[in-house]
């Protein structure tokens, strides 16, 4: 079910209303309800999939259980070894089984052995690779002795299945998010208000900005030899657009969503494309991702702690297998690498903690400084953006070479002109909102231009969203 469709339109205010007015009495009650509608809302793509998710509940759910009895130390560690051969077993199956098998006939092919091994028949289930980190970090917590394990089995698969982020994220701590499980929840109109807010506010990212960017991504992405350089250029600038209108705004969606029913999700972007270089990129973008890494690998790899050869060898670790999770492809892989390798020049100087508050901080406008690193990150970002949508890593490279290329035929500038208003829009925007925790929020002294504000960005919803050709979300596909 996705969010900008019309079954959403009548499932979440039919949730939303059996939630607070006939479930609200009951905690226990009320924390079923949401485990069964969440499980509805993931088996509508296919029920199928609520079997693995179930699955990895219940093996995690045990396992936490049985940590907390256990005295000794072996026994302790094979069952956090248990937890993640499950969850990484389901992932590396369902997800890497047929990229594993492609690449070991390539293997053989080049050694001129042609092997008869056909690819498996399998479906990639919706969210696997968020669900099964959300519950390898509950049973790592527990085994860290950061949380104790509930023996609530009904809050526990809630936790899991929690419908806003269940699909794409934010990939919830259960440090965080399992406690407020716990907890009676009170209606609350200002959390339900900021909640409206940023649902409102992550429509417009993904049915304004994202799905009219999509439009013409596809268009020169999918036939890169009929444009010139310069289209190939705006191409890549409209996927950097389009993929952060897409995931940022699923993520607003999601976690104004979980305001709506009490519950406080943490935040997963932070205007991100007004990063000064790769390091700070990186703290605001996808921060539930790059979080989860750093605590559950990095810093058990040794982190920054050893001498420099440890330093590098863990960041291209980390992104290298942040570029594995994203999906079954080499394409994945080399945006993973690329991203290491501008990263290194800051870890060689030190200067990877450099920019920790935001831009600009104290002013209107950033200096002209700020303003060129800016735009060096998001050529960057931009350029290794083209492996991340390319479906082949010759497609890409062909992409990268073919933007120098002046031959062809440039995209109607009537057709652009139509799409760069709103993307000028949506930049103001986002910089008017880059010290506020909360979106569509002008003044908190002013209730009325605070109203005029939003509607404002309804109308322009209304407007310009793109709702004959919805897109899926792009994070779907991991």
């Amino acid at each position: 079910m996705l969010f900008n469709s019309f079954e959403y339109l009548w499932f979440l205010p039919t949730v939303f209303l059996l939630y607070w007015f006939v479930f609200n009495k009951n905690l226990k009650l009320q924390n079923l309800f949401l485990l069964i509608v969440s499980y509805i809302f993931y088996g509508w793509w296919d029920w199928r999939f609520l079997t693995l998710i179930a699955f990895s509940s219940l093996v995690d759910y045990n396992i936490g259980l049985l940590l907390a009895n256990a005295k000794f130390k072996h026994r302790r560690k094979l069952l956090l070894a248990i937890s993640i051969m499950v969850n990484l077993g389901l992932l590396g199956y369902f997800k890497y089984c047929n990229f594993f098998i492609e690449n070991f006939v390539d293997m053989f092919n080049a050694f001129g052995i042609n092997l008869q091994v056909s690819t498996l028949r399998i479906i990639l289930p919706v969210g696997i690779s968020f669900y099964t980190f959300q519950t390898m970090s509950y049973t790592i917590d527990v085994y860290r002795g950061k949380l104790k394990p509930t023996n609530n089995a009904i809050q526990f698969f809630a936790y899991v299945s929690f419908f806003p982020q269940l699909v794409a994220g934010p990939i919830e701590r259960a440090v965080n998010l399992l406690p407020q499980f716990e907890k009676k929840r009170q209606f609350n109109y200002e959390k339900a208000s900021d909640g409206v807010r940023q649902i409102i506010w992550g429509l417009f990212k993904k049915v304004v900005i994202a799905d009219n960017c999509a439009v013409y991504v596809n268009q020169i992405f999918d036939s890169p030899a009929d444009h010139n350089g310069l289209t190939l250029a705006l191409g890549a600038v409209l996927f950097a657009f389009q993929i952060y209108g897409d995931f940022s705004g699923y993520s607003d969606i999601a976690i104004g969503t979980a305001k709506l029913f009490g519950f406080d999700l943490m935040k997963n972007f932070a205007t991100p494309y007004f990063s000064r270089d790769i390091a700070e990129f990186w703290r605001r973008w996808h921060i539930s991702l790059s979080t989860w890494f750093r605590d559950y690998l990095y810093i058990p790899l040794g982190g920054s702690r050893g001498g420099m050869w440890m330093k590098v060898r863990n960041t291209f670790i980390i992104f290298l297998v942040s570029g594995f999770w994203h999906g079954a492809n080499w394409t994945f892989i080399i945006w993973g690498f690329l991203n290491a390798l501008y990263f290194l020049p800051l870890l060689f100087r030190n200067k990877n903690r450099q920019y920790i508050e935001v831009v600009a901080s104290s002013s209107y406008l950033p200096s002209f400084k700020e303003l060129m690193l800016i735009i060096k990150t998001f050529i960057l970002t931009t350029l290794a953006w083209v492996f991340f949508r390319a479906d082949t890593l010759s497609l890409a490279v062909e992409y990268i070479v073919s933007i120098f290329n002046h031959d062809n035929g440039f995209i109607g500038p009537i057709q652009f002109m139509r799409l760069l208003p709103i993307l000028l829009l949506f930049i103001v925007f986002d910089w008017m909102h880059r010290n506020q925790t909360e979106s569509l929020i002008c003044s908190h002294e002013y209730k009325v231009l605070n109203t005029i504000w939003v509607l404002s960005v309804v109308i322009l919803i209304l407007w310009l969203g793109n709702f004959f050709n919805p897109q899926e979300f792009i994070y779907f596909d991991f």
